[in-house]
């Protein structure tokens, strides 16, 4: 299992986490942008990052090393997510928001850029959700607009009217319901119809938000606490008050299940603040309110991302680790000389 903070000073942070001790083990940590950095996102041992200097910049999380970087935004890369097929260990496509409005969409294999759209014209888009299936998109923006994208044909379905501005918006595991938060609210809504189900009141801004399998919705923000909502009833399941010393930045559901079990219950939660730690919370244990593991990176961590797949760190000097970090690093190089490809 794997953990991606980045931070405000520029700085990328990668960890695993050790399941025998329990603790997180650094992988690197190096300033990967010219400004801060807004966004991250894993899948497998893949990982993006963007940042206030417009670029998008991947990693190899296994040999902790630097694939390269994308340069087709012209402006702050604000979201960044991946798609993953279930059968796969690896993601297909990756899909980026900026803030002038733009969503643009990659082949995962090279990097290959297939396409960019305007989403929301001339305002910036605070977040993106991809569906399970891959086949469409919800972006939230500063127009106070929630559109729907088809990644398939690559083209805006529709934009629709909220009268105030989401900063947050998330699928569920099944992609039947979908979350937008909006200052202290987060909305549930059906995704067939976009019908509104219910609302959870926070007491502060909420600021991150992750969907468990388990049915639970985790929620973070300026109140400083990680709250787990049941999305069926509504209703606050349990809550880690004080979780940081200040707000917080960034939660992840991790899971020990390879998939083999069927034991999806995600009884481990990552989170980060701005006071530049990032714990490790067994939920089984919450009433103790304690941490099981934490790392302080003594920076300003502005966003966190994590996989629960499971892989073996590439030593440098192996030959086949070198072979495939190089590999994938000509295909980035050279993905300006590959013609664009239709999606789907």
């Amino acid at each position: 299992m794997s953990l991606v903070a980045g931070s405000y000073e520029k700085f990328i942070w990668g960890f695993t986490l050790l399941s025998n001790s329990q603790t997180l083990n650094p992988l690197f940590s190096y300033p990967s942008h010219l400004s801060s950095i807004k966004s991250v996102a894993v899948s497998g041992p893949v990982v993006a990052s963007g940042g206030e200097d417009d670029t998008i910049q991947l990693y190899d999380l296994a040999a902790a090393a630097s694939l390269g970087s994308l340069h087709t935004h012209s402006a702050t890369v604000t979201a960044l997510s991946f798609y993953a097929p279930p059968h796969l260990p690896f993601p297909r496509n990756l899909v980026s928001a900026d803030a002038s409005g733009n969503l643009s969409i990659f082949d995962a294999d090279g990097f290959v850029h297939l396409t960019t759209l305007s989403v929301h014209r001339n305002s910036a888009i605070n977040d993106l959700a991809l569906h399970p299936s891959g086949e469409r998109a919800l972006t939230v923006g500063r127009d106070e607009c929630l559109a729907v994208v088809n990644l398939v044909r690559g083209r805006r379905n529709c934009c629709l009217r909220l009268g105030k501005e989401a900063s947050l918006v998330k699928f569920d595991a099944s992609g039947d319901q979908f979350f937008m938060a909006v200052k202290e609210k987060v909305s549930v809504h059906q995704t067939e119809d976009a019908r509104i189900l219910f609302e959870l009141e926070c007491p502060k801004p909420v600021l991150c938000a992750t969907p468990a399998k388990n049915g639970l919705l985790y929620t973070g923000g300026e109140d400083r606490n990680i709250t787990a909502w049941d999305i069926k009833t509504g209703k606050i399941a349990y809550c880690l008050e004080e979780a940081h010393t200040a707000r917080v930045k960034g939660i992840v559901a991790l899971t020990e299940s390879d998939g083999a079990t069927g034991d999806d219950d995600p009884y481990l939660v990552a989170s980060a603040s701005s006071d530049g730690i990032i714990r490790v919370w067994d939920v089984r244990m919450a009433a103790r309110e304690k941490p099981l593991t934490e790392h302080n990176t003594r920076s300003r961590l502005t966003c966190l991302a994590g996989s629960s797949l499971k892989f073996k760190r590439q030593r440098p000097q192996d030959g086949k680790s070198k072979s495939k970090v190089v590999k994938q690093q000509r295909a980035l190089s050279g993905k300006s000389k590959s013609k664009d490809r239709r999606i789907g």
